[in-house]
C-alpha cells in the first residue's frame, strides 16, 4: 500500500481496478488543515487522463505490474502476437494497445511487454532498432546542402527523414523514441 505521501510523478497505483500513473504532481499545504496532493492522472490501460486531489493520510493499493521481455511473431488482422521465450506462452495485443508502435514494429523483435494482472496492456521497444530502406530518391551528385534531408520509406511502412546519401536497400540504425535517424549500419 502506497500512503499520499508516497505520491510522485511517475509513481503507478490501482484506481478502481485499473492502474494508472501520475503524469503530473503539485503538493500544497495550506495555512490550515490538511496537505492537499493535486495529481493529474492516466490511465495506463484507455490512455484517459484526469485530475484528482488527493488528503494527507489517505491510502492506495500498489499496482501489480509486471515487465517481461517478448518476441514480437506475427500480426493476424489488428491482432499481434508476442512469445515469452523463456516459457514460450504467447500474449495477443491489439493495433490500439500498441499505438505507433506498429510504424517500427519488425519481426522477432525483442520489446518489452507491460503486464497487469498477467494481461498484457502495453509494448516499448528497444530504443535502437535497425530497419532496411525499401523506397527513396536517388542521390544527385552535387547536391549537398548543409542539413538537407530527404525521405525514406522503411520496410514497417514508417517513413523517415534522412541523409541525401542513404540509398533504397540499405539497413539504417533508427531510434525510437524519437522516430529519428541514427547512422547505417553494414548489414
Amino acid at each position: 500500500m502506497y500512503l499520499s505521501s508516497d505520491l510522485k510523478k511517475g509513481l503507478k497505483f490501482e484506481i478502481d481496478g485499473e492502474p494508472h500513473v501520475i503524469v503530473d504532481f503539485e503538493f500544497k499545504k495550506p495555512g490550515k488543515g490538511q496537505a492537499l496532493y493535486k495529481c493529474k492522472l492516466k490511465n495506463m490501460i484507455t490512455g484517459s487522463q484526469f485530475e484528482r486531489t488527493y488528503r494527507s493520510g489517505e491510502k492506495f493499493k500498489k499496482a501489480d505490474l509486471e515487465e517481461q521481455d517478448m518476441e514480437y511473431l506475427y500480426k493476424d488482422k489488428d491482432t499481434y502476437c508476442f512469445m515469452n521465450s523463456s516459457n514460450y506462452e504467447q500474449h495477443f495485443l491489439t493495433k490500439e494497445q500498441l499505438g505507433d508502435v506498429t510504424d517500427l514494429l519488425k519481426d522477432n523483435t525483442v520489446c518489452t511487454i507491460l503486464l497487469f494482472n498477467g494481461s498484457p496492456i502495453g509494448v516499448t521497444l528497444p530504443n535502437f532498432i535497425n530497419l532496411k530502406i525499401v523506397e527513396s530518391e536517388p542521390w544527385a551528385k552535387g547536391d549537398t546542402a548543409t542539413g538537407s534531408t530527404k525521405p525514406a520509406v522503411l520496410e514497417t511502412g514508417f517513413e523517415v527523414q534522412v541523409p541525401p546519401f542513404v540509398e533504397k536497400g540499405q539497413v539504417i540504425k533508427i531510434d525510437t523514441r524519437t522516430r529519428e535517424y541514427v547512422e547505417r549500419v553494414n548489414a
